[in-house]
């Protein structure tokens, strides 16, 4: 019974320590699940399918169709009415259109349009798992600086009362103290905020618990290296988006051909039908050399000459593909502006973090030399000497760097995948870190 007891008590600390445990997953895991599981690809993907079968339904009406029947019924009184067939065969098929070729070729159009959506739509997902995934390994390393800062900051302010009651400071010194404890405890609250809120994020992107979702910085790869792109000309344009626009606007002028095309055109069908009449209905006896079996095959020929509703309706389509060019040279225009305002915040991010970093390093000497000093005494007795108090104020010092420090790499970060989009490179650089990195569940 005690050893039992013993078991359940080891069982039951083994449990506790491994519940709190963070489950890491890694970037490119997280990567491949977000495009697994997104909504929006899935209705990207839907809408690929439909425009193939969309071009298939233009493509296939060359190919004759066969439709079956029967009109079988009771004998008739009197002359028969129709021709009563015991069953039927017709077949049917375009086979000559202007238009027909021009609506395919729009078809064609919308499929490539629809592919290059599907494309944006991935990187777009790939970008919002991306941020979010960075944005939540810099909320962890952040709570813990700022755990370290507020364990210093309480214990300065511990030191400063001492220091009072031993009529070595002023209130107005515990005061501050307090103050600046408050303040790292209401930056503690904010943080909590923001990692729970990209937690939840992150989780609804791969479809996966919330609860102790983690990051693992290791697996984050390389960053490639983005050449400026200059301005214009079409090998310059690199977005889906962009493309997806033309693509559309050059399938809407190819309606619009179809359409102007109609009138003055011929139009060829192929027909054929195949039937099996019925005795019983009398037919021999009112019809001459009547046989059951009868087949009859040929071309039909239309040649539209005059159709106003449809002159209106090519005129209407004209307008639309001219508003889709449009709107299409407006999308790359905004594109351009876009990309060259990313390359600039991405540069600036970049001596903002250097900056950022070289005053967190300065802090960390100054914290360095002061410890030096603390330990060994800094062998001036005419100067100030240091204390346990300039001790912790350095600490929360530094840690104060240190945060502005992970803030501001997260920012180039998220500037750097911001610009590999606008580039055209996002796709490529998440595939390269997919294929060097195996798929992996999460790790607890």
């Amino acid at each position: 019974m005690i050893r039992t007891f013993g078991r359940l008590i080891a069982y039951s600390a083994f449990a506790c320590s491994i519940t709190p445990a963070v489950a890491q997953i890694s970037f490119t895991s997280a990567i491949g699940l977000a495009l697994k599981n997104s909504p929006k690809v899935m209705m990207a993907q839907a809408d690929v399918d439909k425009a193939r079968a969309s071009l298939a339904t233009l493509q296939d009406a060359y190919i004759p169709n066969l439709v079956g029947g029967s009109g079988i019924g009771p004998p008739s009184y009197g002359f028969p009415l129709g021709q009563p067939s015991i069953y039927n065969v017709t077949s049917q098929s375009l086979v000559f259109s202007y238009s027909q070729r021009d609506y395919i070729r729009a078809a064609k159009g919308v499929l490539e349009a629809s592919t290059l959506s599907l494309k944006d739509v991935r990187e777009a997902v790939a970008e919002d798992a991306s941020i979010t995934y960075l944005a939540l390994d810099r909320d962890m390393q952040r709570q813990a600086a700022l755990r370290d800062q507020q364990r210093f900051a309480d214990r300065l302010v511990a030191i400063v009362q001492d220091r009072i009651d031993a009529g070595q400071d002023t209130p107005i010194d515990l005061t501050t103290a307090r103050l600046s404890a408050a303040q790292i405890r209401l930056a503690n609250l904010r943080a909590d905020d923001e990692t729970a809120a990209d937690q939840a994020h992150l989780a609804r992107l791969l479809g996966l618990p919330a609860q102790g979702l983690g990051t693992n910085s290791t697996s984050v790869p390389a960053f490639a290296a983005t050449e400026p792109i200059d301005q214009p000309g079409t090998n310059g344009i690199t977005s889906p988006a962009v493309e997806s626009a033309y693509a559309i606007a050059r399938s809407k002028r190819e309606i619009a051909f179809g359409d102007a095309r109609y009138l003055w055109r011929p139009q060829i069908t192929f027909q054929a039908q195949y039937s099996r009449f019925a005795k019983f209905n009398n037919l021999q006896d009112y019809y001459f050399r009547f046989q059951q079996n009868n087949f009859a095959a040929g071309v039909q020929i239309n040649l539209p000459f005059i159709d106003a509703q449809h002159k209106a309706k090519a005129r209407e389509t004209a307008a639309d593909a001219s508003h889709a060019e449009h709107e299409a040279d407006s999308i790359r225009d905004q594109f351009f502006d876009s990309r060259l305002r990313a390359r600039h915040t991405a540069a600036e991010l970049s001596v903002r973090a250097e900056i950022a970093s070289l005053d967190q390093q300065l802090a960390k000497q100054n914290l360095d030399i002061l410890l030096v000093q603390l330990n060994a005494g800094n062998g001036n007795l005419s100067g100030a000497q240091m204390t346990p108090k300039d001790e912790q104020s350095s600490r929360v010092a530094e840690r104060e760097k240190f945060i502005a420090v992970i803030n501001a790499n997260f920012e180039v970060q998220q500037a750097e995948i911001n610009l590999m989009r606008q580039n055209g490179e996002l796709e490529t650089w998440v595939a390269a870190a997919l294929q060097a990195t195996p798929a992996a569940s999460p790790n607890p």
